[in-house]
């Protein structure tokens, strides 16, 4: 499910990404700016594949509102059982067959969950998000997640703390950050990974991760990304920890398509 403001300059290497599979094993979905109209081809793997899209600001409700939308447009199709948000910046770090692979024989959906006491975690608390929500229960995590089904189709149906979250948790707080990980912490906790499966780099500092371009992607860099990962899949400690990556600029790109066959696996 991509969320984009429109067009999609890493489009090339999703294609590439997903060629060669079978077109029963994904599903793509595109929620876009209202009025935007891609030119792809009916070869593409994202020809004619957006949903009916509103407006979607960074940091006001109608981000999550647009991935409610993507989720709910993905369900309608009964051979969906995972979902996951990218953005147009977003790239795969492995074939398509090892993320096939790695997502379907999870025993958790990859969403972050986090308690943070400082400001910009507990701070942006709400209190009339109570009782459903009391401030011990409050947690954060990144926005980019995976889903099963069974999670997916509670998110799209929840009328108990999203109609809250759409009222209270406004800038400073942000839904896209807060909503998903509180709630499934709550009402799922054994069922996510509290990970998130896109990597990015907050080492830079300011509101937003590091944006990579053409300049910055070399074999060192994607060694790098890959030697960066250490964690728990089902259980048990794992070098494969993320599967996506994510700020990447346009430029990026013809890099990424020449490294690709070699060290992502597609």
């Amino acid at each position: 499910m991509f969320l984009t403001r429109g067009p999609l300059p890493l489009a090339p290497l999703w294609e590439r990404f997903f060629n060669g599979s079978s077109p029963e094993l994904f599903s793509v979905y595109v929620h876009s700016t209202p009025g935007y109209r891609p030119d792809f081809p009916p070869t593409s793997v994202f020809y004619r594949r957006q949903v009916p899209s509103q407006v979607a600001r960074w940091g006001e409700t109608n981000m999550f509102d647009a991935e409610r939308r993507l989720l709910a447009n993905a369900l309608l199709d009964s051979g969906n059982e995972h979902f996951v948000l990218v953005s147009e910046t977003c790239v795969p770090l492995h074939g398509f067959p090892a993320v096939y692979r790695y997502l379907t024989h999870s025993r958790h959906s990859f969403v972050g969950a986090f308690y943070d006491p400082g400001p910009h975690g507990r701070g942006r608390y709400r209190a009339g998000l109570a009782p459903e929500v009391s401030p011990e229960q409050w947690r954060k995590g990144a926005q980019w997640f995976e889903l099963e089904r069974s999670l997916a189709v509670f998110v799209v149906g929840d009328d108990r703390y999203y109609p809250k979250f759409r009222e209270l948790c406004r800038p400073p707080c942000y839904v896209d950050e807060h909503y998903l990980p509180t709630v499934l912490s709550i009402e799922a906790a054994g069922r996510i990974a509290n990970r998130s499966v896109t990597w990015v780099d907050w080492s830079r500092g300011g509101a937003h991760p590091a944006t990579f371009g053409g300049a910055d992607v070399g074999e060192a860099f994607l060694r790098k990304v890959a030697a960066q990962q250490s964690c728990l899949y089902n259980g048990q400690p794992s070098e494969v920890c993320y599967l996506f990556a994510r700020k990447f600029a346009p430029s990026a790109l013809q890099p990424l398509l020449a490294l690709a066959p070699t060290l992502l696996g597609y």
